[in-house]
């Protein structure tokens, strides 16, 4: 150890603590953590905000033990990997909040992701911490506006309300037995007379009627409001009058902008978004309208977010002309509807772009054709910031990936999503292994990467060799055998996620060479060769670590009479590092080793 640096190890507590309260990234406080027992003992006392990636590997008491005065918790539970298809999996929030309920009442912020929230467990929250400013559910579900309405009348220092793509309960049947004032929109109406605490409130996932007159006095009593986001159900009058009480905002997301919107109704609109200044973020729906997108255009020039990957109804023609009054965007999410032609536009005008992400619609024809590799050519020449990447697209090509590496040199995170994930390039008929590693070569900062198109072991070669700050990695066809994976384990000592999806070559002694990665955190592998017997034995020979094989046809009953057969296949597996051991919330479809 230096001198300097051994000096410094004997500051005050008081002293470190400021120095730590200058590092916001969670990564720099986990390495201020590794220097040495003191720092790591100062830092876990005043560290106040906490990341658990998954809720099944350590428990809540084990946190707060570690952290005695956290203030703000972010937990995740479903995989990432799998968001679609694993609806019943499982990640039940209530247990965490029954703890912290009763062992951390100052608990002030929680940030819920791919998590199970029952209405008791909103209730729960809403009575429990008495200084509760934050509350954002991030692809959540099984909660209603009974469970809204409880977090909107008892939390009364209430800063942030986020809702992002969650599955709300909003049966109307279930809604009909309710209270008045609970059912869909109206739980707006339980914020108190005295709430005026609101900076961002976001109900854009919402589908329930809005009681309008609730929403607009509670607009109107909060001043500090920067974010507003609205769901379907709130017309473009109504919005004319939020936004004559609310001209601070910063992000807006707008919902409906229909053919039945009345012309007048859209130049009081123009006129009073052209006197919202400071909105730099815009995101809408699917119910925008071209026919009625003028109002949108004074608010363009000062645009730093644009997001209309929810915008099915607005054609190419449309974003095109959206987009070319931005010239100041950094971050864009759209369709693919776009075209080459849009991604065009896209590189002409928005030369400060660094995210850039475009989805799949699905619905092409000669008038509406599938993006190919000359936009993403185009994108790379006219956005050399770019530093994360999200493209899908029908066909891609060598030389493409190989230019794109030229222009940008930056790529933190880089995914290509080919239509037919075997596909090789359409021009040579080889596999997409320069171009990748191209991308490699030239982004030495990457850190998560998906790969589709045909590959060979000589891109993982690639991978093993350049991308050593990896920590997630999916793979969409996965090589020629068993090599390219061990060139990737070998060279990626960063690699914490791994998805393997399409592959015939996982079988016993790779999943096991890749559990002897220290660092790797999870696994996801939607097909392999691997059986019962050798997963009892893999899970033997690894304590710390989850196996889980998860049958889409629920028929884990037929695989504990198979027990004895220990050639079975375990198809779809999912496997996690963990404190605690095997959960006992496990559905019918997950079988835990």
């Amino acid at each position: 150890m230096s001198k300097s640096l051994k000096a410094m190890t004997f500051f005050p507590a008081e002293v470190l603590e400021r120095v730590f309260a200058l590092l916001t990234s969670q990564r720099d406080r986990n390495s201020v953590c590794l220097v040495c027992k003191y720092w790591w003992k100062v830092e876990s006392e005043c560290r106040l905000r906490v990341s658990v990636k998954n809720c099944y590997a350590l428990g809540p008491q084990r946190v707060l033990s570690r952290f005695p005065r956290l203030r703000a918790l972010s937990l995740k539970g479903k995989p990432h990997f799998a968001d679609l298809n694993l609806v019943n999996w499982g990640g039940f929030a209530l247990p965490w909040i029954e703890f912290f309920a009763k062992n951390c009442p100052w608990l002030q912020e929680l940030r819920l992701k791919r998590m199970v929230v029952s209405d008791e467990t909103l209730q729960l929250i809403s009575v429990s911490f008495s200084e509760f400013e934050s509350l954002c559910l991030v692809r959540c579900g099984g909660f209603s506006p009974v469970g809204l309405a409880a977090i909107a009348s008892n939390c009364r220092c209430l800063k942030e309300l986020v809702l992002l793509e969650n599955e709300v309960e909003e049966d109307i049947n279930q809604i009909l037995g309710l209270e008045v004032g609970y059912g869909f929109g109206q739980w707006l109406s339980s914020f108190p007379e005295s709430c005026s605490s609101l900076v961002s409130l976001n109900f854009a996932c919402t589908k329930g009627v809005v009681n309008l007159e609730a929403l607009e006095k509670l607009v109107a009593r909060c001043p500090n409001l920067r974010s507003l986001r609205l769901n379907p159900r709130v017309p473009p009058n109504a919005l004319h009058k939020l936004l004559l009480q609310a001209p601070q905002l910063e992000d807006l997301g707008i919902a409906s902008f229909s053919n039945t919107t009345g012309r007048r109704t859209c130049v009081r609109l123009q006129n009073v978004l052209s006197k919202c200044q400071s909105i730099r973020s815009l995101s809408g729906s699917s119910s925008f309208s071209p026919l009625y997108l003028d109002p949108i255009y004074p608010m363009c020039s000062n645009l730093v977010s644009l997001n209309l990957s929810k915008a099915v109804q607005l054609p190419a023609y449309s974003l095109i002309e959206i987009i070319s009054r931005c010239n100041k965007l950094q971050n864009l999410w759209v369709l693919d509807n776009i075209g080459d032609k849009g991604l065009v536009s896209v590189a002409t005008t928005c030369t400060k772009l660094q995210e850039f992400r475009v989805f799949p619609l699905g619905l092409h024809n000669e008038a509406n054709p599938a993006l190919t590799e000359k936009g993403l050519i185009a994108l790379s020449m006219g956005c050399p910031l770019l530093h994360s990447l999200v493209y899908c697209c029908k066909q891609m090509t060598n030389a493409a990936l190989i230019t794109v590496a030229r222009n940008c040199h930056n790529f933190v995170n880089f995914k290509l999503c080919i239509s037919d994930p075997t596909t090789p390039d359409h021009t040579t008929s080889q596999p997409f292994d320069e171009g990748f590693g191209a991308i490699v070569q030239s982004s030495m900062g990457l850190r998560r990467m998906a790969l589709s198109g045909l590959l060979s072991d000589q891109v993982f070669l690639y991978i093993g060799m350049y991308a050593e700050q990896l920590e997630m990695l999916s793979i969409g066809c996965y090589g020629e055998g068993d090599k390219g994976l061990s060139y990737v384990l070998n060279g990626c000592r960063n690699l914490k996620k791994l998805e393997i999806k399409g592959s015939p070559f996982v079988d016993a002694a790779l999943l096991e060479e890749i559990l002897k990665h220290e660092k790797i955190r999870c696994i996801w592998i939607s097909s392999s060769k691997v059986t019962v017997g050798a997963c009892r034995a893999i899970s033997m020979q690894v304590p710390m670590m989850n196996m889980e094989s998860i049958e889409e046809n629920n028929n884990k009953k037929k695989k504990k009479k198979d027990d004895d057969n220990a050639d079975l296949k375990v198809g779809k597996m999912y496997l996690y590092r963990t404190f605690i051991g095997p959960r006992n919330d496990a559905p019918a479809s997950v079988w835990t080793f």
